[in-house]
């Protein structure tokens, strides 16, 4: 793993809110608004984007936590910027916090966790739980 980030370094990714992106439980649509799990989704690929960078040859990341504390929503059409800040690694486990705006309106805030491991060691890992 290349340790090339320090505490405060910043990664962004925007994305903008389409009618797949609303919740829908039983093929019903709850609300036309932009679901959480959909943050989840954007919110993980923008802190993957400093794991990326910090992977050699071999390894892979993989999400160890991600907390979402949801405040706004986000409405279809609308930009939202994900800004994620590198907070540091321990036991090769790199974490991150972030907050989810809409212009000047936050939506969301939290943080992320995702370790590096060797691709060989998650394969057996998964091969393992799969018997």
């Amino acid at each position: 793993m290349k340790e090339i980030f320090i505490k405060g370094d910043k990664k962004s990714h925007t994305f903008q809110v389409k009618a797949q992106d609303v919740a829908h439980f039983e093929q019903e649509a709850v609300h036309d608004v932009c679901a959480t799990f959909t943050l989840a989704r954007e919110i993980e690929w923008t802190t993957r984007l400093f794991v990326r960078e910090m992977l050699e040859d071999g390894e892979e990341g993989i999400g160890t936590h991600l907390n979402i504390e949801h405040l706004s929503p986000a409405l279809i059409g609308n930009d939202v910027e994900i800004e994620a800040e590198f907070s540091g690694i321990k036991d090769r486990e790199i974490v991150c916090k972030y907050v989810v705006k809409v212009g000047e309106r936050l939506v969301a805030t939290g943080s992320t966790g995702q370790k590096i491991l060797q691709k060989n060691k998650l394969a057996q890992l998964f091969d393992s739980l799969s018997k």
